[in-house]
């Protein structure tokens, strides 16, 4: 049978898609139940675990939130259900991906979005988000499901060289660097974000950039690295509300810190965006989300993202619920309300989310129109 299972990691939010055969030797057939074997000749087919737009939300009857006490895991809403990554912009920058050994999040997290993303989308405007740094963190979130060590293997030095000449020969509009966590490294690797960042600069100017950071534990200097590299959007998650963070994130991982470092990135150059997101799903109040904006905004923050947050594995944070498509509305309205450049909220928003570097996108080109 078909199976499907959407969860997440900032940027790191996992969708998995992967099919178990079921055929079976004739012999074994014959043995089973009239009733039993109806089921498999006539079982589930594909279109059964593909997003079905005449499905209405509001119809859905299913419980959405698990309450105190309670182990059992939520079962997907059809909200969250998405279409197979197809085309021929979508084969052709994986290919390139394995020849070159690049790692991406859109990969490695299995995002819902990659098929819109790597295709250009209804916008054209072509996206994707490559991780720098290895596949491998030293930290270890909760809701993260990427492999972790205390000391990985180092950087590749020709990263930022293979990395810039494949963005420059895919023909992407608006590229998005990210990275493990290096806390391992004296400097967390700004400098090979930087050197990442310039490199694409030069074989192509008019290629955005944004750079989804960590935190750098709060190191002021790696922030400059990064501002000072010729970037255009300066990105880090906050990832939850401020009671949670102890609980979900990494113990090196501060509230506090990730305010810092994008207040830091506003001080050093006003004029340069800044980003982040925040995972819904978790056990936070309506009151922790609002303060957690509010936050973000006195930061200096101008673009936010809210999405579901997803369980990567059974050993990691269960979804405590599923938010409604008409709740991130509401929070799309209110983060509008408070003066945010831009603020997607949606079940399916990732923090690199292909509508907003669109919009993003047209932001800075009318931006770099005007200095012209």
């Amino acid at each position: 049978m078909f199976r499907t299972r959407l969860s997440d990691f900032s940027s790191k939010y996992r969708f998995e898609f992967r099919r178990n055969k079921h055929i079976l030797p004739e012999d074994v057939k014959k043995r089973l139940p009239e009733e039993v074997r109806e089921k498999f000749a006539n079982g589930p087919g594909l279109e059964d675990f593909l997003s079905n737009s005449e499905v209405s939300w509001e119809d859905y009857e299913g419980k959405l939130k698990r309450e105190k006490g309670e182990s059992e895991r939520l079962r997907l809403p059809p909200w969250l259900k998405t279409n197979i990554p197809t085309g021929n912009n979508f084969t052709r920058i994986r290919d390139e991906l394995r020849k070159l050994n690049l790692h991406t999040v859109c990969e490695e997290a299995r995002c819902p979005n990659i098929g819109e993303c790597w295709g250009g989308g209804q916008h054209g405007t072509a996206t994707a988000t490559i991780m720098l740094l290895g596949d491998t963190c030293t930290r270890g979130c909760r809701f993260c499901s990427v492999k972790t060590a205390r000391l990985p293997p180092p950087p590749d030095p020709n990263e930022p060289l293979n990395t810039a000449s494949a963005i420059a020969s895919w023909g992407l509009d608006y590229v998005v660097l990210t990275s493990v966590d290096r806390d391992d490294l004296p400097d967390g690797g700004s400098l090979h974000f930087a050197e990442t960042v310039r490199e694409i600069k030069r074989q192509n100017s008019n290629i955005l950039v944004e750079c989804l950071v960590p935190d750098f534990r709060g190191d002021g200097s790696a922030v400059k690295t990064i501002v000072d590299s010729g970037l255009d959007v300066f990105a880090h998650n906050i990832e939850t509300v401020e009671l949670l963070t102890p609980y979900v994130r990494d113990r090196r991982a501060h509230y506090r810190q990730s305010l810092k470092v994008l207040e830091s990135a506003k001080e050093k150059n006003l004029n340069l965006l800044t980003k982040s997101s925040i995972m819904l799903g978790l056990g936070e109040t309506d009151e922790q989300i609002q303060q957690t904006l509010n936050d973000l905004h006195t930061a200096g923050v101008d673009c936010i993202t809210l999405g579901q947050y997803m369980q990567p594995t059974k050993r990691h944070l269960k979804v405590v619920e599923y938010v409604t498509p008409a709740k991130f509305k509401h929070w799309e309205e209110v983060g509008n309300s408070m003066g945010f450049l831009y603020t997607a909220s949606g079940p399916l928003v990732r923090s690199s989310y292909k509508a907003g570097e669109f919009f993003i996108s047209s932001i800075l080109k009318k931006r770099k129109a005007k200095v012209e």
